[in-house]
């Protein structure tokens, strides 16, 4: 019997996803989209189960190396019950540090920020 395994370089990042699986409600915060973070554009509360799925699963797909100087387009906050579980911050609008970035277990990481996670937050905003 011949067993034939398929590995990719896309690994998912389990530990975050078990953190922010069950949050109730998330708040997205848009910035200027220019990198910097010194002023929110638009805020949006979101409470429907099944786009906080599509969120989860975008953000925790695949798993990248924490790129700096970066900058940020927004952040993520996943709550439950009232109380946040989890900050993410993302950077969207440029093609060479496309990322979600978090602490996880005391150090910065991060997860590829695709272009169907853009087109996600781009709708959302």
């Amino acid at each position: 019997m011949t067993m034939i395994i398929l590995t990719s370089c896309h690994h998912e990042d389990k530990a975050l996803k078990e953190v922010i699986t069950n949050a109730d409600s998330v708040a997205i915060n848009y910035f200027t989209g220019d990198g910097k973070v010194d002023s929110v554009t638009s805020v949006k509360i979101i409470k429907d189960k099944n786009i906080i799925q599509q969120l989860t699963n975008q953000i925790t797909a695949s798993q990248s190396e924490f790129k700096t100087r970066c900058g940020y387009d927004g952040s993520i906050h996943f709550f439950k019950e009232d109380k946040v579980v989890q900050d993410i911050k993302f950077r969207m609008n440029s093609a060479d540090c496309m990322q979600f970035s978090f602490k996880e277990d005391g150090q910065q990481a991060a997860t590829t920020l695709s272009p169907e996670a853009k087109q996600l937050l781009t709708s959302l905003k």
